[in-house]
């Protein structure tokens, strides 16, 4: 996928896969991979610094942790990161249904 397609919605895909558990970078990786069918295969220079970047927004926290035998930095949604996701959902679907009905009008 072109990574400009991406751009203005990596946060919204982050805070989305952190929804219902914690979870290490690799992790976020694979859950990103898993349910986009491979199609979102992001490097792990792309997914940090946006997980620092949601962290200092306070979208996220984070902590070490021990997963399978290594010491990982493990991320989970917070209060505002959830009121954050709400808030993207629902502008995505405002901007998916008026990008709809310019490209497939009504006759």
């Amino acid at each position: 996928m072109n990574a400009d397609a991406l751009r203005g919605h990596l946060d919204a895909l982050l805070l989305s896969v952190l929804e219902h558990e914690p979870r290490h970078g690799y992790a976020i990786i694979e859950a990103l991979r898993d349910r986009s069918g491979g199609v979102l295969d992001l490097p792990t220079g792309t997914i940090y610094p946006a997980l620092r970047r949601l962290e200092r927004a306070g979208f996220l926290a984070s902590e070490w942790a021990t997963v399978g035998g290594r010491r990982r930095r493990t991320y989970r949604l917070t209060g505002a990161g959830r009121a954050e996701l709400a808030g993207e959902r629902s502008a995505w679907t405002s901007f998916t249904s008026v990008i709809g009905s310019v490209l497939n009008p009504s006759r």
